[in-house]
């Protein structure tokens, strides 16, 4: 009686207990953590990606050029979600109105109305027609920043720029990385003539110039975003194969993968529960680099004039225009701060991921 007492009792501990644990952080894992955060220039560097790059998510909130609230008439309205005719309060056209316009001001304000407007009333593509200069004008208390060459908010195409190279970037690198991590793995873990036959493919896809046939492409059809991520993502996979590739070379012969393989274990699931932890390690330390290498890639491709369409929101092209408007010193200096900081701050985070998986610097748990 007292030893079913006694299994009764356990078996209660055990069903409040599960609820109570708290799951937590194995002490590798913790180890790799304190050693990223040693690295404070890359720990700081992380943060302040991080803000920004959050901050530029809501771009249309910060730099627009439509208010984020108007009251009219006892109604309210929000431009920023949704399109308005003119003719909603009380103009003649029924096309989008330009809340700019002063007529369109004057009608809502005469009605007891009011507007709340971004920081920037500005937004990637908003001509300023009211320039005390030609165009491109210095900075001023209106253009923080200046205009470009035809008229257009410099602070307003940065923030939509730095969103949409940075965007452009993380799609990059994830599926590319998701297919090389793939590739490398089934030529690591098979070997022979699967790895023989990949490895000469690979060789010869590297061959063909990516810039050549962007150009060619870009002169038959005008490259959009999904375009132009589709043809990099031909060429940027092979990135991680040869890591992945020498990761699963090393480890297919361990004696907990033939024993896996006695237990008539799936090679898929001793490729991707057992091996591909290990080769996680060298993969997550290169992609805050190849991160870098395509936002870098974007850049450059929008300032030789291949990459983006005209009047999309680009870095790179906002450093063509500092090149081509040497009196306008303020474009070419803007541009190259912002993809200097961005792209050092990557760097210095690659470095901080590379020292968090670094063994020479993660050591052992105690006990």
């Amino acid at each position: 009686m007292s030893d079913h007492m006694t299994n009764t009792e356990q078996n209660s501990a055990l069903d409040i207990d599960p609820p109570k644990r708290k799951r937590r952080i194995s002490p590798i894992n913790q180890r790799r953590w304190d050693s990223f955060k040693a690295n404070r220039r890359g720990f700081w560097s992380l943060w302040i990606f991080l803000i920004l790059f959050v901050l530029s998510l809501f771009a249309e909130f910060i730099a627009n050029d439509k208010p984020l609230l108007v009251r009219y008439d006892d109604a309210f309205y929000f431009p920023v979600f949704q399109s308005y005719a003119e003719t909603e309060f009380g103009g003649e056209f029924e096309t989008e109105a330009d809340y700019r316009d002063p007529f369109v001001q004057e009608l809502i304000e005469d009605s007891g109305g009011w507007m709340v407007w971004p920081m920037i009333r500005y937004s990637y593509d908003t001509i300023n027609l009211d320039l005390p200069v030609p165009a491109p004008a210095p900075p001023s208390t209106e253009n923080w920043l200046g205009t470009d060459d035809q008229g257009r908010d410099v602070v307003g195409r940065l923030i939509y720029g730095f969103r949409i190279s940075v965007l452009f970037g993380l799609i990059l690198t994830i599926i590319s990385s998701g297919i090389g991590i793939v590739a490398g793995a089934v030529q690591g873990y098979f070997g022979g003539w699967v790895d023989l036959i990949f490895q000469r493919f690979i060789e010869i896809w590297t061959s063909i110039p990516a810039l050549y046939l962007l150009i060619i492409i870009a002169s038959i059809i005008e490259p959009t975003f999904w375009i132009l991520l589709s043809i990099l993502l031909l060429f940027s996979w092979v990135a991680l194969v040869g890591v992945v590739r020498a990761e699963f070379l090393r480890g297919r012969n361990f004696e907990y993968v033939n024993a896996a393989r006695a237990l008539g274990v799936s090679n898929i699931s001793i490729m991707f529960k057992h091996l591909l932890p290990n080769a996680m390690v060298a993969t997550l330390t290169f992609m805050p680099f190849i991160l870098n290498g395509s936002i870098a890639t974007l850049t450059s491709l929008d300032f030789l004039g291949f990459g983006l369409p005209p009047g999309s929101p680009s870095l790179g092209e906002m450093l063509a225009q500092g090149k081509a408007n040497l009196q306008a010193p303020w474009l070419g200096i803007t541009g190259f701060m912002v993809i200097a900081i961005m792209l050092s701050l990557l760097i210095f985070i690659g470095e901080a991921v590379r020292d968090g998986f670094d063994p020479r610097k993660t050591f052992a748990p105690e006990g």
